[in-house]
């Protein structure tokens, strides 16, 4: 039986994915799988993950025919996966030796739907270390307690999918896919999901995923329209969290935050070509309108007065046509 699948998208990583691949071979077993889903590329990349399919021990190779986006194409390794455990890694990043070992130890000892680890972030030659805003660690907790308070980041601002591994049987609640064709924040509504309806949960102290940060292909990188869906993203993740049982004590995070990174966007607006600006600022008055008032307000009230002040200028901004996500 596969113990671990390890989901592994690649777009247009040419440069990146032999190292990608070559500390997945220092993480192999026998009982574990990789599954490299190649999103369409178009420079060498598929070429590089063919190759790799014969030499990699437990590595499965498939490629979109069409390009679908990060979250379509993790998707797609969910479906293919057969390991008891799942987990994620970027194509451009990277892992330590004998780092997966560890990673299953801890979900077999612990024994909850899923656990989140610390990482290693690499900005060219700079290393830091980011950890699971979690203050208990090696504890299995519930993770709705886990997802305020409102005013401090804490596990559902730490969405990145690739730290931590997560049980089968979030497959197959439906707990663990993510939303097709979402091009970036597509970890938002997932995380969110996470942990409004997993049953349980554990940070642990293991550091092994190492990320890549300032790759100039990244969608994070670049300042075109595909930026702007983290506005369906935050949509999903407040409709979703005000039908939740607790929706009064957990839309206060999700507005807040949503307020936040429309914040920061609007901070860099200068990366975004003049077409793509107009649209972040008519698409984020909509957003800010769209929001509950009520909680709106308080989430405001809450903020630094610059972030306040530029939100609230947003706000006023007179509707335009189209501006819907």
């Amino acid at each position: 039986m596969v113990k671990l699948s390890v989901i592994v998208p690649f777009y247009n990583v040419q440069q990146y994915a032999p190292d990608t691949l070559k500390s997945l071979r220092a993480n192999a077993r026998d009982d574990f799988e990789f599954i490299l889903v190649d999103d369409c590329s178009r420079d060498e990349t598929p070429d590089i993950l063919a190759r790799a399919e014969r030499e990699l021990p437990g590595a499965v190779y498939v490629r979109h025919e069409q390009n679908g986006g990060l979250a379509t194409a993790r998707n797609t390794g969910i479906d293919k996966a057969r390991g008891e455990y799942l987990t994620f890694l970027d194509g451009d990043d990277w892992l330590a030796p004998g780092y997966y070992a560890q990673l299953v130890s801890a979900m077999e000892e612990l024994g909850c739907d899923f656990v989140r680890t610390d990482h290693v972030q690499c900005t060219a030659r700079a290393r830091s270390v980011h950890r699971v805003p979690v203050g208990r660690r090696g504890v299995v907790m519930n993770p709705r307690d886990a997802i305020l308070p409102a005013d401090r980041s804490t596990s559902v601002d730490y969405a990145f999918a690739w730290a931590g591994a997560y049980h089968r049987r979030l497959v197959d609640r439906g707990v663990l896919h993510f939303t097709d064709g979402l091009r970036t924040a597509e970890d938002r509504p997932w995380i969110w999901k996470l942990h409004r309806e997993a049953d349980s949960f554990a940070a642990v102290g293991l550091l092994g995923v190492f990320y890549r940060r300032g790759v100039t292909s990244s969608l994070t990188q670049i300042g075109d329209v595909r930026q702007l869906d983290f506005i369906r993203a935050f949509d999903q993740v407040v409709q979703e969290t005000a039908q939740d049982r607790n929706a009064d004590e957990l839309l206060p995070k999700a507005v807040r935050t949503y307020c936040a990174i429309i914040s920061h966007h609007l901070g860099s607006i200068e990366r975004f070509e003049p077409p793509v600006a107009r649209k972040l600022k008519s698409m984020s008055a909509a957003a800010l309108r769209r929001l509950p008032q009520d909680v709106l307000d308080d989430a405001l009230d809450s903020m630094d007065v610059q972030r306040a002040s530029r939100l609230r200028r947003l706000r006023r901004r007179p509707a335009a046509a189209g501006a819907a996500a």
